[in-house]
């Protein structure tokens, strides 16, 4: 079984901003494979559900993003979930807007969420869909910039990012995470990967 977690922050003041893109990409996921997350426990709500032969649990935590780990740590405890089998989809701000990375461990690369996560886990090791948010010109307006909706010209092609983002964790759930980052790792929505798995 893997567990599906994206980040982002609860309320809907923050439902469009860049640091839900986490969250955005969930629900899609969940129309797509018809799992309702209306489950509330673990400070998150959660559903479970398929793709394909392989059982997923699909995630939101409701905690706030600095204190995503709680929620995560709960979950994985609950129904014994290796790390491994862990998927957090969540924003990065290092890179690009529509660029697509896929790793396995790593730091938290200033990621507040990650950190958390890392903090509550006792271990860097799960797996990490990021996506680009790209970054504002100052350090100080980080938090203001994250926080906020995305622009007229970003929100053009945000369906088309959030579809692909979708696609990467299928076939990572279906034929593993080196599979997926050949067909998705560094590429821009512009590029139009090829998913090896189709819905």
């Amino acid at each position: 079984m893997k567990l599906i977690v994206g980040l982002g922050n609860p309320g809907e003041q923050y439902r469009a901003s860049r640091h839900n893109l986490g969250f955005l990409v969930l629900d899609q996921l969940a129309g797509q494979q018809d799992i309702s997350l209306q489950k509330r426990a673990f400070d998150a709500f959660w559903g479970k559900g398929r793709v394909r032969s392989e059982a997923i649990i699909l995630a939101k935590p409701q905690t706030y993003m600095n204190l995503s780990g709680s929620a995560v740590q709960k979950l994985v405890e609950y129904f014994k979930i290796d790390v491994e089998n862990l998927i957090i989809i969540h924003d990065d701000l290092d890179l690009p807007f529509q660029t697509l990375r896929l790793k396995k461990g790593g730091g938290d690369g200033g990621h507040r969420g990650l950190a958390s996560i890392i903090q509550h886990l006792g271990s860097p090791d799960f797996l990490r869909v990021r996506i680009g948010i790209g970054k504002p010109a100052r350090k100080t307006m980080v938090e203001r910039y994250v926080l906020a909706p995305f622009s007229e010209d970003e929100t053009i092609v945000l369906p088309s990012l959030i579809e692909q983002t979708c696609e990467a964790v299928r076939e990572t759930v279906l034929v593993g995470i080196e599979s997926a980052m050949r067909s998705y790792h560094g590429k821009s929505i512009g590029a139009q990967a090829e998913p090896v798995i189709k819905q």
